[in-house]
Formats: C-alpha cells, structure tokens, sequence
C-alpha cells in the first residue's frame, strides 16, 4: 500500500489531517506517559498503557506517510514538555474520565479524517484509527460503569404515540409559552456539558503548576468562562427537572509542581477550546427551540474570543508551529525582481 501511494501527493486535507493529528498524538505521549508514572488503580493502568501504545503507533505511521511525501516531520511535543517525576495533578478517577471525553474528541477528528481523506491508505488508516479509538472508547465506558462514575444522560418517559407539531409555537424560546426540551436537545446541553468539566478541571490544575503569570491569569479566566457556560447549560436541564452531569473539580490535587511544558499546557487548552466551538455548532444546528439557539451562538463567541488570546500568547512565546500553507504566490513573484 506505502510504495502504490509513494508518487501520488497528499491532498491538503490529508496533510492538515496528518499534521493535526501528530500534534494531538505527541502531546497525548505526554499526558499518558505521565499519568502511567502515577496511576494507582490498575484497571485505569490498563486503559492508559492501550491508550499510550495508540499514540506512539499514530506518530510512528505519520512520520512514515510525511517522509515518504519528502514533507517536514512536525516537531510537536517531546520528552522536553513531561516531567515525570512531578506529583499527579488528578485523581485516577478524574484521569479516566478526561480519558473518556478525550477518546470522544478522538473519534469524531478521525471519522472526519476519514470524510476528507482520497488516498486508499489515508483512508484505511484513519478507519483503522476509528476502530481503535471506539475500543479504547468501550473499554473506558465499561471500566466507569464498574467503578460506578459514569454520569449517565437524563432519561425521558415513552410518549403514548408517535405525534408531529402542529403550529410555530414548537419552537418559541424568550416570549410565550416554552415546550420541553426535547430528546435532541437534551442531548446536546448534557454532552457539552460534560466535555467542559474536561476543561475547567484542567484549567485548575494548569493554574496551579504554570510558572508564568500570564498563563495562570488565563487559565483562570478560562475557568471562569467555562463555570458560566456549564451553569447556564445546567440551568436549562433544570428548567425540566433534569439533572445536571456530575462535577469533577474535587478531583483535582494540590500538587503545584508542573507536570507538563507552560507550551503544552497551553496548547490543550486552546486545542480543546476549538473542540468546544465546533461541539457547540453542531449542538446549535439541531435545537428547535430559539432561546437555546442564542445561547450557543452567544457561547461560540465568547470562546471564539478566548481562543483567540490563547493564540496570541502561544504567538508571543514562540510556541505555536505553523500548519502547512500553500504558497504565497506575491512572495515568490517579488523573488524574481
């Protein structure tokens, strides 16, 4: 399969797919191998050393693909962003959960890949990606489910009968009488809502151990701006006498020596806060009520905001790797004169 592909160029899609995900992958080398130095349960043992194996099978193939396309290998992150002798920053019950919401992000990245991807190996790898992570993915979930953690989503009586809606009142929101939430909807605010603790509780460690103010002073405001966003998500679950998702920040420890790169550490979250937005779009393109749709499209832009500081700190520090670009045509032209 390598050599029947070597003369035929990436596609831009299967570059950005590459690239994209040798940085999750290596940063991911990071997490997972810290996390194994600390680990005490030994079913979550198991899940990361599955998890940690993935990742470096991952990098391995993407260097093989880019040096194969005589394209640049990306630097990503190393053994220069872990210390590994730094005390856990989570609990292994908080580890497997951010596990679980990072194997989610997991499977729906490469069942995109799958979707831009045109070369036949670019396609079978990315299948084959998918399958992996949706074992990881069963096997975390049945792990939870033993240790009863797992915040299982609302669940909603039978109707009588299948029925349709009958006028435009289905979809009011601020003014006059609001339906229920429906099953849809419902599934939306309690999956966002459980992939922001994700990031809050990280954001809380992150200021714990980042050496540098400004990162702190960001990851605080990060926080901030996730608690708002995941009480205003509970509160319209609660508008029904839904339960909100379980919180995790009690999870967290009291280490304050950084496990992880200032860099990395910033580039998780950004990475994650982009993970949100796109979440938070494909939640807002399904709700059928318009209080809710405004909600999410005010939500979209105040992170859209926030991620836009994190990458002009990642800017400012020299730390954020440039994706591949085409060529700018003006530049080369100016190059003849």
């Amino acid at each position: 399969m390598e050599n029947k592909y070597h003369n035929v160029p990436l596609t831009s899609s299967e570059l950005a797919n590459l690239w994209t995900q040798f940085q999750n992958d290596s940063m991911a080398i990071c997490f997972l191998g810290h996390s194994l130095e600390k680990v005490e349960d030994s079913n979550v043992r198991e899940i990361l050393k599955f998890a940690l194996g993935l990742s470096k099978s991952h990098v391995g193939k993407i260097k093989d693909f880019l040096n194969q396309a005589n394209y640049p290998v990306p630097k990503g992150f190393t053994k220069e962003d872990v210390n590994l002798e730094a005390p856990p920053l989570f609990s292994d019950s908080l580890t497997l959960y951010y596990m679980y919401i990072m194997t989610l992000h997991g499977i729906t990245g490469y069942a995109a890949a799958t979707g831009t991807s045109v070369r036949a190996d670019q396609r079978s790898y990315f299948i084959q990606c998918n399958k992996e992570s949706m074992q990881l993915y069963d096997n975390i979930v049945e792990v939870m489910l033993q240790k009863g953690i797992v915040s299982r989503p609302p669940i909603i009586n039978a109707p009588e009968q299948t029925d349709f809606v009958k006028n435009q009142r289905y979809l009011n929101g601020w003014f006059g009488k609001q339906r229920p939430l429906n099953a849809i909807e419902i599934d939306g605010l309690t999956f966002n809502a459980q992939k922001l603790m994700v990031k809050v509780v990280l954001e809380i460690g992150f200021s714990q151990v980042t050496q540098s103010k400004g990162l702190r002073k960001y990851f605080q405001k990060g926080e901030k701006i996730c608690q708002k966003h995941i009480k205003i998500l509970d509160s319209v679950l609660a508008g029904d006498n839904l339960p909100a998702p379980k919180k995790w920040e009690s999870e967290v420890t009291n280490s304050t020596v950084p496990p992880f790169s200032d860099k990395l550490m910033l580039y998780h979250i950004v990475s994650l806060v982009s993970t949100a937005a796109g979440f938070y779009g494909a939640a807002l393109s399904v709700v059928q009520r318009r209080d809710l749709a405004v909600q999410y499209t005010r939500l979209i832009g105040e992170i859209g905001l926030y991620a836009e500081d994190g990458i002009n700190l990642m800017i400012k520090n020299c730390w954020l790797e440039q994706p591949p670009m085409v060529d700018d045509r003006e530049a080369l032209a100016k190059k003849r004169k």
